[in-house]
């Protein structure tokens, strides 16, 4: 028998410095310390969790496997709509964060290239979904750029047509 599950418990990261990283997913993006790890009297990692919701995230003081993994985008955080994530990369932007911008994706709007301070990149994806996914027939994506930019050309026709103009002779 298959088990239940349900959901992402928490997800965790290694970094070079834990107060350096506490303080860099506060304030960029709300979380606060729930748990603290002691070894031997030392601060070794934290659970982080945020006020309005989403995965709690763990940080562990390991800076080889931080340096090693810099540059991977091991995780998305999921944001609820397209409004949500733009008002996040405007936030972030107001910080002096680089990131991408919110880009038209296969399955949801997302802001890619964020990086904390070890480097790891942080992702970002709406949960309200404009493609429609089911089991028994995955949807393959070859290039997932240009396979992007068509289906974003197709969501838009779908999204004029069902809009109503204010002239129909237009």
């Amino acid at each position: 028998m298959i088990p239940t599950l349900d959901g992402v418990h928490h997800l965790k990261l290694p970094v070079t410095d834990l107060n350096r990283s506490i303080d860099w997913y506060r304030t960029r993006l709300g979380y606060a310390v729930a748990v603290e790890f002691h070894e031997q009297g030392n601060l070794t990692g934290v659970v982080l969790s945020h006020p309005d919701g989403g995965p709690q995230l763990g940080l562990r003081l390991d800076p080889d496997r931080a340096r090693a993994a810099a540059g991977f985008d091991y995780f998305a955080i999921g944001v609820p709509d397209k409004t949500a994530i733009e008002a996040l990369a405007a936030h972030l932007t107001g910080l002096g964060e680089a990131h991408a911008g919110v880009h038209f994706a296969t399955i949801g709007w997302i802001l890619p290239l964020l990086h904390d301070p070890d480097g790891h990149e942080v992702r970002f994806y709406t949960t309200d979904q404009h493609t429609e996914l089911g089991p028994g027939a995955p949807l393959v994506i070859d290039d997932a750029v240009a396979t992007a930019k068509v289906r974003e050309k197709d969501w838009q026709s779908r999204a004029s047509v069902s809009r109503p103009t204010s002239n129909p002779e237009l």
